[in-house]
């Protein structure tokens, strides 16, 4: 039976890690950065240190990676929905993504794309599904193409959200049930009309794209690295929390912090910390069955990360080199917002549940030091979206 602890310690991971035979970022990688820096807004988001908390629970740094503003939009979604897309309409029109870039080295106009396709007399259309953040991100590079997008909500989802994805030109198609079954609904519609599916869940069959996904958080934690050694003079990370949802961004976790290239320029691997809603176990009910397991999801203020199946290409991964699964409630992830609020950073419930996770794990008895928490560990903490509305939990 499922431990009823709050947090499932994955001792496994402590020797694990993902093999890489490079000895420098992948081609894929450094195109993924270039891209990113050629598209509107681009400017690297802030790394925060929140002294007072690391002195409170007693650890060297707490640093807060913040993801409330990237390229204009209030997530890191953006990051992996833009790279995704690109790929994916390049290939759709049978182009080069490399040739692409180095043609459009100064300024990146998306909207050729669109214009290419019109030429070749093929109709674009992106379709995809959402709880909030990562169909607003395709919708924005949908326009930046000038192409169609149908977006897919679950019922649940709030009117002023569904507004948002209306904002950026997008269709918003609500489906009558939960985020699992408007997967499903999208799946469908995509088969029916030949549009191009744009997700960041697997599926069997489905993993080119969720892959393309995951390369595009690489910008994220690319840039986190530098900033964490100039913030904390040259130490690297030793531990790192992240939000789970389906898997994508904690698969792109783990394998960045866990790769085998990066161990000698770090020193060590660091230890990842995942974090799920309580009413959306997937990952941590599945470490603790030893296989994916889906699960029956309940409503959550941490709407982002409340999918009940994981990634098909992320399970392996999570599987071996997160060394620990957490769920918090509303309630702890709400007061994480305000406490962050009061330190001086804006969060929504998703990112602030990093803060929760640590301050949780730092108060159960023992689990601090079997994740090697200590008063020289550097704890990096993805705070994935910025603030937004939400019913507090009473």
């Amino acid at each position: 039976m499922p431990s009823p602890s709050p947090i499932y310690h994955n001792s496994a991971a402590i020797e694990w890690r993902f093999q890489s035979h490079r000895r420098s970022p992948s081609q894929s990688e450094l195109h993924v950065q270039s891209f990113h820096r050629l598209l509107p807004n681009y400017a690297e988001t802030p790394l925060h240190s929140l002294q007072s908390l690391a002195k409170e629970l007693n650890l060297g740094h707490v640093l807060l990676k913040d993801e409330s503003l990237r390229l204009g939009l209030p997530s890191f979604k953006i990051l992996g929905a833009s790279w995704a897309v690109y790929r994916t309409v390049i290939e759709r029109l049978g182009l080069d993504a490399q040739s692409f870039l180095r043609q459009n080295e100064q300024y990146l106009d998306l909207s050729l794309l669109g214009a290419a396709a019109h030429r070749k007399g093929r109709d674009l259309k992106l379709v995809t599904c959402t709880e909030g953040n990562w169909g607003r991100a395709v919708a924005r590079m949908a326009r930046y193409m000038g192409i169609p997008a149908v977006v897919y909500v679950p019922a649940h989802m709030p009117e002023t959200t569904r507004n948002m994805i209306r904002g950026e030109g997008a269709e918003v198609r609500v489906v009558d049930g939960d985020y699992d079954v408007a997967v499903e609904a999208t799946k469908e519609a995509a088969m029916v009309d030949g549009s191009l599916l744009v997700m960041d869940i697997s599926w069997e069959g489905y993993e080119t794209v969720p892959q393309f996904v995951v390369e595009g958080y690489q910008t994220m934690l690319h840039e986190s690295d530098e900033q964490v050694l100039r913030v904390t003079g040259g130490k690297a990370a030793t531990h790192v929390i992240v939000p789970v949802g389906c898997g994508s961004i904690a698969q792109a976790v783990v394998q960045h912090f866990k790769s085998a290239v990066r161990e000698p320029i770090a020193g060590s691997a660091a230890a990842v910390l995942a974090v799920e809603p309580d009413t959306a176990p997937c990952l941590k009910t599945s470490l603790e069955n030893g296989r994916a397991t889906g699960v029956q999801t309940g409503e959550s203020i941490m709407c982002g990360m409340n999918c009940g199946t994981l990634s098909t290409t992320a399970w392996p991964t999570l599987k071996s080199g997160v060394d620990a699964a957490m769920v918090v409630s509303d309630i702890e992830a709400h007061h994480a917002v305000l406490e962050l609020e009061a330190l001086g950073a804006t969060s929504g419930p998703c990112g602030a549940a990093t803060l929760a996770a640590l301050k949780k794990a730092c108060c159960i008895e023992n689990m601090k030091a079997r994740l090697g928490l200590s008063e020289s560990s550097v704890v990096v903490l993805y705070c994935t979206e910025g603030s937004r509305e939400y019913a507090a939990p009473a």
